[in-house]
């Protein structure tokens, strides 16, 4: 099975005064949304950032993934309800623009599983989901809850 997302970027003008917009072509779930550096640096509502986007992606893919790797960890189970939050930290680090850190939130109700199988189930989602596989290079930290 293969299949190729599309994003497009357009942007215009210097870094710090500069604009752009995104579109997520494949789907067109959204269109020409904007963004600018000044969003990431001040957190504006109403414009996107690449670290939403990245968070919104790892979040999805996290619930995703749980839901399919809890049939790994116990057969014929399926989950009442995955809620997965990414945090994607952005600063200046060695007077570079980085994404320093993800952290997950994750609060499932799984009926017929253990404290100790859910703690094996969150971390094995932690590093094998593809997001987090992609993202390799940034430190990602899980706290994950049975409700």
């Amino acid at each position: 099975m293969s299949n190729i997302s599309v994003a497009t970027a357009q942007w215009e003008g210097t870094l710090e005064s500069g604009f752009g917009t995104i579109s997520a072509d494949s789907s067109q779930i959204f269109t020409e949304t904007p963004y600018s550096f000044k969003a990431r640096a001040e957190s504006q509502v109403h414009i996107t950032t690449p670290e939403e986007l990245i968070a919104a992606a790892h979040a999805a893919c996290f619930s995703q993934a749980m839901s399919l790797f809890l049939n790994k960890f116990k057969k014929n189970v399926v989950a009442k309800s995955i809620y997965t939050k990414a945090e994607v930290t952005f600063e200046i680090l060695d007077g570079s623009p980085t994404i320093s850190k993800i952290h997950l939130t994750n609060r499932s109700k799984i009926s017929d599983i253990t404290e100790e199988q859910f703690d094996e189930l969150a971390n094995f989602t932690k590093f094998n989901c593809p997001v987090s596989r992609a993202l390799t290079g940034v430190e990602i930290t899980l706290d994950a809850n049975l409700d």
